[in-house]
């Protein structure tokens, strides 16, 4: 299970991220360009000492991300978090290797990367709301696909 940002255009929510991912034991990948100036030592106040523990990569575009995929992960599936789905992301039936794919907190994701997701998700809300913050959102979809796949960490002594 990895989990993709975008071109992520907040640090708290970018911090908070790499946090669940650390605690999770799910990988990130980050898709430039940011939309603040990336460092670690930067997301430190939102991602706290966490930041150390998580299993961080950068890919300099789309294309570059997509040529990951392609050489490291062949037969992932990219599931698309989107309030443009019809799918309510507790229908899917999610596999060990999908990789979560979110987009700016500002705008999305562009039509391109819509098309490419191989499924779109989204989560069902109160009428006349738009959206969630990502970092919740990814929290949510994530721990749906790491229950279904039984993937998440087990505690020493548990």
């Amino acid at each position: 299970m990895r989990i993709a940002l975008y071109q992520p255009d907040m640090p708290p929510n970018t911090g908070t991220i790499l946090r669940l991912g650390a605690c999770m034991g799910v990988a990130i990948d980050i898709i430039e360009p940011c939309g603040f100036p990336f460092s670690l030592r930067a997301l430190r106040r939102y991602g706290m000492d966490y930041l150390d523990h998580a299993d961080i990569r950068r890919h300099l575009s789309w294309e570059a991300f997509l040529d990951h995929l392609e050489e490291n992960h062949r037969g992932a599936r990219l599931i698309l978090l989107t309030t443009r789905a019809a799918t309510p992301y507790t229908d899917l039936t999610y596999r060990p290797d999908d990789v979560l794919l979110l987009g700016q907190e500002s705008a999305g994701v562009p039509d391109h990367v819509h098309q490419r997701a191989d499924q779109r998700v989204c989560i069902p809300m109160a009428k006349g709301l738009r959206s969630l913050n990502v970092a919740v959102a990814a929290a949510m979809v994530c721990g749906e696909a790491l229950r279904q796949t039984n993937q998440f960490p087990i505690k020493e002594g548990i």
